[in-house]
């Protein structure tokens, strides 16, 4: 089992920055990815970002080049850095930890860009 908990959401201004954080504890040396995904309201929840167990980084287009994800020193802590803030990238933000196949979902952490 692995529990996730995110935080670092906020209100913000267009233009702005917010680091959000993904803690996790639990078995965390089977996890083979971990990912941030945001779901806006109406909308399906959209894969942002994934960093895999060798740290390579993968972007979906609409965040690629003002997001980045990245891992603590601790390795159990994955954040995600944005940047140039859209008030298009309000939504609820998930984190997402996959162990042997199974997913484990944070609760997510609000994110408000204001124009």
């Amino acid at each position: 089992q692995v529990q996730l908990v995110e935080s670092g959401g906020g209100l913000v201004q267009t233009g702005g920055s917010l680091r959000l954080s993904c803690a996790a504890s639990g078995t965390i040396s089977s996890i083979s990815t971990m990912d941030w995904y945001r779901q806006a309201p109406g909308k399906t929840r959209e894969s942002l970002a994934t960093i895999t167990r060798d740290d390579n980084t993968y972007y979906a287009d609409s965040v690629k080049g003002r997001f980045t994800i990245s891992r603590g020193m601790a390795k159990n802590t994955v954040y995600l850095q944005m940047n140039s803030l859209k008030p298009e990238d309000t939504a609820v933000y998930y984190c997402r930890a996959v162990m042997w196949g199974t997913p484990f979902w944070g609760q997510g952490t609000q994110v408000t860009v204001s124009s």
